[in-house]
């Protein structure tokens, strides 16, 4: 076991350096000075995993995961919205007790991992939180909402979710719940339901940011439509580069951009993935690498391997991620187009393997002529504009 694992620490050791080969210097370092924000990083998910700590560097190719905070340091990551997610369950008072319950322990259990690196991290709340926290030299964790259906239908649960911090929320996921109409079902609500409607104005009421990923097109018009605050799609893409349910038209893109909202580009729906079942094996066996042996771990990285190279887990890589950027720029404008790669939910690509890679994408802006002070809108200032948006109309309408 021994030679296994201080092969492993070397390569640990090794892996920021190697992540940045070839971002030059001067990239690096404009990269470096910017507040660099992603807006969905469903990492939590790891958070109550038996023998992983976010503290700890972790290599993709091992265990899958994508975030932790060696690695946002070595990738410029100054922080994000960390997801508080729950997969979209029975519309029954069993299901909803269950996902708020479900929803509640993962808001503790990212309370509990700021608390226990709080000379790392600190919670933030607020817009002017995150240069606070930035320049203190801590990671700023913002918490988001993926999946509304734990409210139920008791909406005062949103105040609730709100005491505990969360400045984000998206109404639905992959189904339709008693909120919306999700894209990647059929619908039933033709968008929002009446209480969707009704979730709108408690969250334009409390200053929560409105996230449109997920909902249906006509959801989504539904939103942009009723929100008194403009809204965000924390991880979604161009359909003009890849026609995927979960993708958004240029058309809604440019009635987003004139309502004041931003689109962060996800690494995802970029081209056809891999979905078989040998895929989905190994992706089981991977979720097991803690508990794995070093003779199973070695076998699993060279199984994996094989089917890498004969079917590709996802055919999109980094030139494509950029080509989608630079399409959305190009639609809405430098001030409505920002970054939500997915990470830790299915996010990441060839060239683009997590969060360390993060300054690759700086210098491929630098390269296609954008300024650092429109860089770092793209990174962080679209966003924070949204969320301090939210906040004064909060304080207007309270």
């Amino acid at each position: 076991m021994r030679p296994f694992f201080v092969s492993a620490l070397v390569l640990a050791v090794a892996m920021p350096a190697l992540a940045h080969d070839t971002v030059s210097p001067v990239d690096r370092l404009a990269h470096e000075q910017m507040l660099v924000l992603d807006t969905h990083l469903d990492t939590p998910a790891h958070f109550e995993r038996p023998g992983w700590a976010f503290d700890e560097w972790h290599e993709y190719h091992w265990d899958q995961t994508q975030t932790d905070i060696p690695r946002m340091a070595a990738g410029g990551l100054d922080g994000g919205f960390f997801v508080i997610y729950t997969p979209q369950g029975p519309l029954t008072p069993e299901g909803f007790a269950q996902a708020r319950d479900a929803a509640l322990l993962r808001a503790t259990a990212i309370q509990r991992v700021v608390n226990r690196n709080r000379d790392k991290l600190e919670l933030a709340t607020t817009a002017a939180d995150a240069e606070r926290i930035h320049k203190a030299g801590k990671r700023i964790v913002y918490q988001s909402i993926e999946n509304s259906y734990p409210l139920g239908n008791d909406l005062s649960l949103l105040e609730t979710f709100y005491k505990l911090g969360v400045r984000m929320a998206g109404p639905v996921h992959s189904r339709n719940n008693q909120f919306a109409d999700s894209t990647t079902d059929t619908p039933r609500w033709n968008g929002l339901s009446p209480l969707g409607e009704q979730w709108v104005k408690e969250m334009n009421r409390l200053g929560m940011v409105i996230d449109g990923s997920h909902s249906s097109d006509a959801a989504f018009d539904d939103l942009l439509a009723l929100s008194r605050t403009p809204i965000i799609l924390s991880h979604s893409g161009p359909k003009a580069l890849y026609d995927h349910p979960r993708n958004i038209d240029d058309a809604r893109l440019r009635k987003l951009a004139a309502a004041g909202g931003v689109m962060q580009i996800n690494s995802l729906f970029l081209a056809a993935g891999d979905s078989s079942d040998e895929r989905s094996a190994i992706e089981k066996r991977q979720a097991r690498w803690l508990d794995l042996s070093p003779a199973e771990r070695r076998q699993l990285v060279a199984d994996k391997a094989a089917l890498d190279a004969r079917q590709p887990n996802n055919e999109g890589d980094f030139d494509l991620f950029m080509k989608s950027i630079l399409h959305a720029i190009d639609v809405m404008g430098v001030d409505h187009v920002g970054l939500g790669a997915d990470w830790d939910g299915g996010g990441g690509l060839a060239g683009m393997e997590d969060v360390a890679a993060l300054p690759k994408i700086t210098a491929r802006l630098r390269q296609a002529g954008y300024s650092d002070e429109d860089i770092e809108k793209i990174w962080s200032g679209n966003v924070l504009r949204l969320l301090e948006a939210a906040e004064m109309h909060a304080r207007k309408a309270g």
